[in-house]
């Protein structure tokens, strides 16, 4: 292998799957230490597989960081849309009859416009809240890929109303340190929905951007309850909730 020209090795090492290239193959020598820190061979491996800035044209600051922001990227939300019961989320208000499943449209209620989204959480006449803790290590996101590329962290959810009773929508998300200290926080004013509501799906997302270095912790946090306090489930319904953390284009 040492008698290959760069260019050669280089052609063979962007086929290596890129955790080896960086555990392994770059402490081979200093000639592969080199060619693995090269920002050429990044950006090969991004064009080989698919992944590529949005528009093409867009600098890219770090191209090793943007290929793993690219190959780590979905939704970090486990059991968004309520198809496995409650895993993964804790019930921290189960207040009324507490939280409950339905299939959609459900009672008095529409069709979301998603075709994969079959189910959703719905609240009852108290307080119904819960959340998902996401630690980012477990996803792949190492501490200096974090605090470098510090990449745009979206977050989104669906909610709606029956269309008889009047609800509460709550929805808080916090960027959280290694000692669960609150870097930045999202915190959406309560939505209240009047009685007689046309029942719609309506989706609220936001964008946490240049945020302080530290984020080791995610708390999504969502729910809410009637306004009528009605025996049943009469509350907000809640599904198909999103967290996503976007590759690194320079402004």
């Amino acid at each position: 292998m040492e008698t290959l020209p760069e260019d050669a090795l280089i052609a063979v090492l962007v086929l290596v799957p890129a955790w080896d290239l960086v555990r392994h193959c770059r402490l081979v020598c200093s000639l592969w230490r080199g060619l693995v820190d090269l920002p050429s061979l990044w950006r090969l491996k991004c064009q080989r597989e698919g992944y590529w800035p949005e528009p093409l044209d867009s600098p890219i600051p770090d191209w090793r960081n943007f290929y793993f922001l690219c190959s780590l990227k979905r939704n970090l939300i486990k059991n968004p849309c309520a198809e496995e019961g409650f895993d993964a989320w804790v019930k921290e208000c189960d207040g009324g009859n507490g939280w409950k499943i339905e299939q959609l449209p459900g009672n008095h209620g529409r069709n979301i416009p998603l075709p994969h989204v079959r189910k959703y959480f719905v609240t009852s006449y108290e307080s119904c809240m819960k959340h998902q803790m996401i630690t980012l290590r477990d996803h792949g996101y190492w501490d200096q890929l974090m605090d470098e590329a510090r990449p745009d962290i979206v977050v989104s959810d669906w909610y709606a109303a029956r269309f008889d009773c009047g609800c509460q929508y709550h929805l808080c998300v916090r960027l959280l340190s290694k000692d669960y200290i609150v870097l930045q926080e999202f915190l959406l004013e309560p939505v209240v929905i009047e009685q007689w509501s046309d029942a719609e799906w309506r989706k609220v997302s936001h964008t946490f951007h240049n945020y302080p270095a530290g984020v080791r912790y995610i708390l999504f946090e969502h729910g809410g309850q009637d306004t009528l306090y009605w025996q049943g489930w009469y509350g907000v319904r809640v599904t198909n909730s999103s967290l996503t953390l976007g590759p690194l284009v320079a402004d």
